[in-house]
């Protein structure tokens, strides 16, 4: 385990986190005159859980962790925010990333004041962990790694990312949104044993809760406690935290296993069509397509009510389309409009 003491910023360190009023009374139900809040019951007039401990007790059976190791967020994009807000000075420290990766990366780096060094990805996307070394200096705090990576959609090997974790003496983020749908898995485990590991999760993917905008950070025990200390108090809303617990009642398994089936096939698909030079391999809920043309097949699919994600200004995806697996009607209505298309 690293001693991650030195990484925090000094004023994080010393902060007095706020207290709400549940946090000073832990005892039965009673009558609460202590938040400000409407006498009128209707579901909603009471502040919900701050440390969502019954949804916490819930999410660490199903992911195995223990609860003392889980953070919950309003999306991973909180989390993200977090990171930068508790290890990263503005305005002195900097952030490593590969790139193209997720943009909200670079977004919540250039809202803090922090820079981002991008070290670019090549043209198979293989995890570059010499190049994001030599790209970190004394004041580099967090690295950035996406696996499985958006846009590009493959996965990394676990012992890639645990040995760069290894040489790396910041705090190393490992974004598995899209984890769900890989047969490489998860290094959520390993953060029992790495004090300098953040692992997001999302239940935005495979979980079909997009919507509910939850988003989970597993980590040490230090770690979360400084996010939870510096995170808004009330920050998941009591209908996401009913809904997102009733919701994971329901068996997920079986559309994953169905989008995987479905990935294969419109990968086989696309492969065999004249103006698609490639189908990059996808350990994730979508396929990245280098085409001849990707501005003019964007708009042909927008033509006819299918919108994908045009990558081709993005650095490194020149010529790319991103294509989310949907149902097995909408790949078929997808597979017809691609036919009629003429390069």
């Amino acid at each position: 385990m690293k001693d991650i003491e030195r990484l925090i910023r000094p004023n994080i360190a010393a902060l007095c986190p706020y207290s709400t009023a549940r946090d000073e009374y832990q005892g039965p139900l009673g009558i609460f005159l202590d938040a400000n809040e409407s006498p009128y019951p209707n579901g909603f007039n009471r502040y919900p859980d701050p440390h969502q401990k019954a949804l916490k007790a819930k999410l660490s059976k199903i992911k195995g962790l223990p609860v003392e190791n889980i953070f919950l967020g309003n999306g991973s994009d909180e989390a993200i925010d977090l990171v930068f807000r508790v290890f990263c000075r503005p305005g002195v420290d900097n952030a490593v990333a590969m790139a193209p990766s997720y943009g909200m990366y670079a977004v919540a780096a250039a809202t803090n004041d922090i820079e981002v060094r991008s070290v670019q990805l090549g043209a198979e996307f293989d995890l570059p962990a010499e190049a994001l070394l030599q790209a970190c200096d004394d004041n580099t705090r967090v690295m950035f790694l996406c696996s499985p990576n958006n846009p590009t959609g493959n996965a990394y090997d676990s012992r890639e990312l645990l040995s760069l974790a290894d040489r790396f003496d910041g705090i190393l983020v490992v974004d598995e949104a899209y984890a769900d749908f890989s047969s490489k898995g998860s290094i959520r485990s390993e953060v029992l044993g790495r004090s300098n590991v953040i692992v997001l999760q999302t239940l935005s993917k495979a979980y079909g809760m997009a919507g509910l905008r939850l988003g989970m950070a597993f980590a040490c025990k230090r770690i979360i406690e400084l996010m939870s200390m510096v995170k808004y108090p009330y920050n998941i809303n009591q209908a996401a935290l009913d809904k997102v617990s009733e919701l994971l009642d329901s068996p997920v398994e079986a559309q994953i296993r169905e989008i995987i089936k479905e990935r294969r096939a419109l990968a086989e698909y696309m492969t065999g069509l004249p103006y698609v030079k490639k189908v990059y391999p996808s350990d994730a809920n979508f396929l990245l397509v280098k085409v001849d043309d990707a501005d003019a097949l964007y708009d042909h699919l927008i033509g006819d009510g299918i919108i994908v994600r045009n990558r081709n200004r993005v650095a490194g995806c020149s010529g790319c389309l991103r294509i989310t697996i949907g149902l097995g009607s909408e790949n078929d209505k997808l597979r017809a409009t691609l036919a009629t298309y003429r390069a």
